[in-house]
């Protein structure tokens, strides 16, 4: 897995190994970073159920401003740190080693790009989305990765989906608020 464009351009990062994770697909990848190429610079990007960190390691070099990096996992959170060291990018990151729901509940933080990812068909989007469009700003957007099958509603606190496509048995979707959907 390697950094797609930016600062960190063409830098490997270490993946997550087991049965437990499944990191996002470059195909996958490249198709997020497409959909929000023009709201990355400058803004503040959390990376949910981070894994390795690929997608906010991305966004940093990007451009982004800051990048929080959230897992409760601690192999993840190592993994997250050591790609942070090779891509020179750990003054714009904060690392969180705690539950998502927990920690976006407690947070009085604000995002422009959230990048959720969790285990599949576990009903986890459907609990978090509600807390994550709370803890953020209204000119964000919202960004899900789920199996194709997971359900996920229209429309969670005051953001509604805007577009949703599919890569193999991938859905990906992203959600704006209602005041800015295009």
């Amino acid at each position: 897995m390697r950094v797609i464009t930016g600062s960190a351009r063409g830098r490997t990062l270490e993946t997550l190994r087991g049965d437990d994770v499944r990191p996002t697909t470059d195909k996958v990848k490249e198709a997020v970073f497409s959909m929000i190429q023009f709201e990355i610079e400058g803004r503040d990007f959390i990376d949910v159920f981070a894994g390795s960190g690929q997608m906010g390691i991305e966004a940093l070099s990007r451009g982004a401003r800051s990048a929080t990096f959230l897992d409760r996992s601690r192999r993840a959170i190592g993994c997250i740190e050591r790609n942070l060291k090779v891509t020179n990018l750990q003054p714009f990151a904060t690392v969180i080693a705690a539950d998502s729901v927990q920690y976006l509940r407690s947070t009085d933080r604000k995002f422009d790009v959230a990048f959720l990812d969790p285990p599949y068909n576990l009903g986890i989007l459907q609990e978090i989305m509600p807390i994550i469009a709370q803890n953020m700003r209204k000119t964000g957007v919202i960004i899900c990765e789920s199996a194709l099958n997971d359900k996920i509603l229209q429309k969670y606190y005051k953001f509604t989906l805007d577009r949703e496509r599919t890569y193999g048995k991938i859905k990906v979707s992203t959600y704006r608020h209602e005041d800015f959907l295009t």
